[in-house]
C-alpha cells in the first residue's frame, strides 16, 4: 500500500484509524449476515467480507482519495481516468465481481447467481471506502437486470457475457442517459426523438447529466416520431457506445461535470446525432421499463448511503475509545455515549432497511 500523502494524515494526538478492518470493526454485521444468507453461502463468504474489510479500511481508502483529487478527464471523445480510479473499479469489477455476482454462477467461486443480499452485502463494505465506483456498479447490474427482463433475447445474448465480465478488457459498463436540461424530475418533457432505421432507430437529442458517460452501453429514453406528449410516448432504447461493425456511435460527450461529490467518475454531457440504438420491450412502456432500473439505482443508493453512514460511526467508536478527557476514554463520558447512541440507531436502521428490501 503506498503512503499517505502527509495532508491527509491526522493530526499529531489523534487517533488514526487508516489501517482498520473496517468488517472486524463492526461485529454485529457478521449477525446480520447471518440472519439475511443462507448459512452454506454466508459460510462461504465470511472470508471474503474480511478479506474486504482489509482492504476497504487500507488499500481502497487510499487509492478512494487520491481518486477523488485527481478526477477524470475528457480528452477529445476519450474519458482518460486515473490509475488508481481504475485500481478501484478493478476490484469492484474484477476481483469481487459484484456487478455479475445476481446474473451468473462463478463470482467468488460460488456456483449460482447470489441472491441480491449477497450482492448488496459486499458492495455495503466497499462503498465504506469509495462511493464514486459504486455508480456505474450499480448502473451496470441495474442495466443487465433490465435488459434481461425486458429486451429481445438475441439481444441480451449479444451483450450479456460482457456486462457480467470480471475481466477488465472484456468488460462493458453501463449507464442510464435520462435527463435533459428541461426534463429532470419532470420525465415526460423529454424532447429526444427517435427516427426508425431499418432493424435500429436513430435518436437525436441532449441529455444533461449522464453518470458513467463513457459506459460501453446506456438506456435512453426517447419519443418516437408521431409518439405522444408525457411519459405515455417514451419508449426505451439500449445505446451502445461501439457499433457492431467496430465503428463509433453517432454520439459525442460535450463535458464532463464539475461535481462537488464523485469527483472521480465521470459525469457528461452527451449530445446524440443520429444515435443507432435497439427497441428495449413494448414501445409503449418505455418509462414504466426505465423506472425497473431507477429502482434498482435508489435501492443502490440507500444501501451507499447505509455503508458512509456505518463509516463515519466506525470513525467516532474508533476516536471515542482512544481519545481521553477528564480522565477517562471519551466512550465512557456520558453525554459522549449520547451522541453516538444519536449515530448509531439510525446506521442500524438504514441497513436493517437495506437488507429488507434487498430480500
Amino acid at each position: 500500500m503506498a503512503a499517505a500523502p502527509p495532508s491527509v494524515r491526522a493530526p499529531e494526538g489523534v487517533p488514526d484509524s487508516r489501517g482498520l478492518n473496517l468488517f472486524d470493526a463492526d461485529p454485529s454485521y457478521r449477525g446480520l449476515l447471518e440472519l439475511h444468507l443462507e448459512p452454506k453461502l454466508c459460510a462461504h463468504l465470511l472470508p471474503h467480507f474480511t478479506q474486504l474489510g482489509a482492504m476497504a479500511g487500507a488499500e481502497l481508502d487510499e487509492l478512494a482519495l487520491s481518486a477523488d483529487r485527481n478526477p477524470s478527464v475528457l480528452n477529445g471523445q476519450k474519458v482518460e481516468k486515473h490509475p488508481d480510479y481504475r485500481k478501484l473499479e478493478e476490484v469492484a469489477f474484477g476481483k469481487y465481481g459484484l456487478a455479475a455476482m445476481s446474473h451468473r454462477g462463478g463470482v467468488l467461486d460460488w456456483p449460482e447467481p447470489m441472491p441480491p443480499a449477497a450482492k448488496y452485502a459486499l458492495t455495503y463494505l466497499y462503498v465504506q471506502a469509495e462511493f464514486g465506483v459504486c455508480c456505474p456498479l450499480s448502473m451496470t447490474d441495474a442495466l443487465t437486470r433490465t435488459i434481461r427482463k425486458f429486451a429481445d433475447p438475441a439481444l441480451v445474448a449479444r451483450y450479456l457475457p460482457g456486462l457480467t465480465s470480471q475481466d477488465m478488457d472484456a468488460l462493458t459498463q453501463g449507464a442510464m442517459f435520462m435527463t435533459e436540461q428541461q426534463a429532470g424530475s419532470d420525465v415526460g418533457g423529454i424532447t429526444t426523438t427517435a427516427r426508425k432505421q431499418g432493424e435500429q432507430w436513430a435518436l437525436t437529442g441532449d441529455k444533461w447529466f449522464c453518470s458513467n458517460a463513457d459506459a460501453g452501453l446506456a438506456l435512453v429514453l426517447a419519443r418516437p416520431e408521431s409518439a405522444p406528449h408525457g411519459t405515455a410516448g417514451l419508449s426505451l432504447f439500449l445505446l451502445p457506445r461501439t457499433l457492431p461493425d467496430g465503428s463509433a456511435n453517432r454520439y459525442r460527450i460535450l463535458r464532463l461535470k464539475d461535481k462537488l461529490g464523485t469527483r472521480a467518475m465521470p459525469s457528461g454531457e452527451i449530445k446524440l446525432e443520429g444515435a443507432l440504438a435497439w427497441l428495449v420491450g413494448d414501445p409503449r412502456q418505455g418509462f414504466k421499463q426505465i423506472a425497473d432500473m431507477i429502482n434498482m439505482s435508489r435501492l443502490s443508493n440507500g444501501m451507499r448511503a447505509a455503508g458512509l453512514m456505518r463509516r463515519a460511526l466506525t470513525e467516532a467508536l474508533f476516536v471515542a475509545r482512544r481519545r481521553a478527557a477528564f480522565g477517562k476514554p471519551l466512550i465512557e463520558l456520558p453525554l459522549m455515549r449520547r451522541q453516538l447512541l444519536k449515530l448509531m440507531l439510525p446506521a442500524e436502521a438504514a441497513r436493517s432497511m437495506m437488507f429488507y428490501t434487498a430480500n
